[in-house]
């Protein structure tokens, strides 16, 4: 199956999120724990109380997992260390992985920071993907390769987002020659054919102008063609303009026709069927 992102309806606290995806089909959620801008929205949690209970519950209750949990930027003054607290979390939660975008022009410092997170994160079983967005410093596919590769952990990966792979230049088949370990989730939403011409327009259209899967000219058969077959798939679709409730469930129904159009069953070499219906492995 397939997760959604919290982006999707970032305006709903946890439990409400885990409740209105359940009713939508959803099996697992992503949970913003770390603003990703400042003084943006974000539900930060820990181990011991109520809430943290209560959001335990809510996940049992209703049969859902936490796939990963966002979004910790590295910039150049970040502080590793500061984050066990939300690793401890994640991991209670049962979360597998942390997602991360490099927001640092010196890659020796980025690779560093990227590698002393993988360590702090690993002996909480989570996994640590490195997010390349256009208008951050790691803004394409091989920047993010390069850190991951350079950092050399072996809980560290790549997260590929259609949106962001199209709109830096990249293509699906630049996929087919990275190893499985490094490809072990990917977020897929759609848009239009136009690349926008600002950056603030890029930053617009990536956080409220996406469009559901298959409604767009992104070429996301081509990218599940082009992943492991037991990476795992979130949709990220962030539509204000859709009341939320209808945004979630417009997110489901159209990614469940698009994986129904594309089977995934054409097994790339080396790669791993045994957990194709979770992708629940560092």
């Amino acid at each position: 199956m397939f997760g959604l992102a919290h982006l999707t309806a970032l305006e709903l606290s946890p439990p409400a999120l885990v409740t209105e995806a359940a009713g939508a089909g959803f099996t697992s959620v992503g949970l913003r724990f770390v603003p990703a801008t400042p003084n943006g929205p974000a539900y930060p949690t820990r181990v011991g109380t109520e809430a943290h209970r209560a959001l335990k519950q809510i996940l049992t209750a209703e049969g859902v997992d936490v796939a990963d949990i966002e979004f910790i930027q590295l910039t150049p003054d970040v502080d590793v260390q500061a984050f066990a607290g939300v690793f401890e979390a994640a991991a209670d939660l049962g979360a597998i992985s942390v997602t991360v975008s490099g927001d640092d022009h010196d890659n020796v410092r980025l690779t560093a920071h990227f590698a002393e997170l993988c360590d702090l994160a690993l002996p909480f079983g989570l996994r640590v993907d490195l997010e390349f967005m256009r208008w951050r410093a790691i803004g394409a596919l091989p920047q993010a390769l390069a850190i991951v590769r350079q950092a050399n952990k072996s809980n560290g990966a790549v997260l590929v987002d259609a949106l962001h792979l199209t709109r830096s230049g990249g293509k699906a088949g630049d996929l087919t020659s990275i190893p499985d370990e490094w490809l072990r989730a990917a977020q897929i939403c759609d848009a239009g054919a136009d690349t926008p011409s600002t950056e603030a327009a890029i930053i617009a259209e990536a956080r409220e102008g996406r469009l559901p899967p298959g409604d767009g000219s992104l070429p996301l058969g081509d990218l599940l063609e082009a992943l492991p077959a037991d990476a795992f798939l979130s949709v990220e679709m962030p539509m204000p303009a859709l009341e939320t409730r209808v945004r979630i469930a417009a997110a489901f129904d159209a990614t469940r026709r698009l994986l129904d159009r594309h089977s995934r069953g054409t097994m790339r070499p080396g790669q791993r069927r045994e957990n194709s219906s979770t992708g629940r492995q560092i």
